[in-house]
């Protein structure tokens, strides 16, 4: 019996896997032996333009500049060739993300944009998806510039080289910009998503306080800051700098402060 059971196991472990080559990569993959073309039709459209729809809807964008056909041609690659790491269909957006970025050769003819712009419509839904973070106990609502400012993980520093926020079917760049534009992303305290744009004082100072284990007080990013822009009036810096840092506090981009 146990032979048996296992073959059957065997059996059906073989036509699971004729099942998927052929909804993943149908030109290539024959269907599996005992199930008629019309269910398999059924089968292949459904999976696909699922999988189609969800893209589309969380790309538009980015559909848009394509068109519908090529579109359609690059969801197939990514259904195709991509090997997702997640059960979990919310998180399918940032698979096809790490397919355009990582795993496939674009086009000669995709404008060069693409990628990075898929990754701007993809923050916002990304954002509201995101967990709340977790308390902490250590956290103190103390002096910014003598502790460490903690930037919350709900607050996003974003740079791209391409006027992501700019581009549409109607307006679209030919050369990437001269210096790289930055974006602070955030969830306030009522789920809203909320884009910032920072200059690039604002997003240095960021990057220098930025992560869950920040051990940089507010003073010495400022003056880090100062250094590193050659800035001739220090005092200014770490003044307006102070008045950046309070205003962050007070949207909840910063949550609170830790003693070093």
């Amino acid at each position: 019996m146990a032979t048996r059971s296992g073959e059957k196991l065997s059996d059906l472990r073989q036509q699971q896997v004729a099942f998927a080559a052929h909804i993943r990569d149908p030109e290539v993959h024959p269907p599996p032996n005992d199930i008629e073309d019309r269910r398999m039709t059924i089968y292949r459209e459904l999976f696909f333009n699922n999988i189609n729809a969800f893209l589309s809807g969380y790309f538009p964008i980015a559909k848009s500049i394509v068109g519908d056909e090529r579109w359609a041609v690059l969801v197939r690659g990514f259904y195709r060739d991509h090997a997702s790491r997640t059960p979990l269909f919310t998180e399918l957006a940032c698979e096809f993300l790490n397919y355009l970025a990582n795993e496939r050769i674009a086009p000669k003819d995709e404008p060069p944009f693409i990628t990075e712009l898929a990754h701007y419509e993809w923050v916002e839904g990304a954002l509201n998806l995101a967990a709340d973070p977790e308390s902490d106990e250590k956290l103190l609502d103390g002096d910014l510039l003598k502790q460490a400012p903690q930037v919350s993980p709900l607050a996003w520093l974003l740079s791209y080289h391409w006027p992501v926020h700019e581009i549409s079917a109607a307006q679209q760049p030919t050369a990437e910009l001269d210096t790289p534009i930055h974006f602070l992303v955030y969830r306030n305290a009522v789920d809203q998503v909320v884009f910032n744009r920072l200059n690039t004082m604002s997003a240095c100072l960021l990057q220098l306080i930025y992560g869950p284990d920040n051990t940089t007080t507010g003073s010495a990013a400022l003056k880090m800051l100062a250094r590193q822009m050659q800035h001739p009036e220090e005092d200014k810096l770490i003044s307006a700098g102070s008045t950046m840092l309070s205003e962050w506090r007070a949207k909840n981009i910063i949550l609170g402060t830790h003693s070093v």
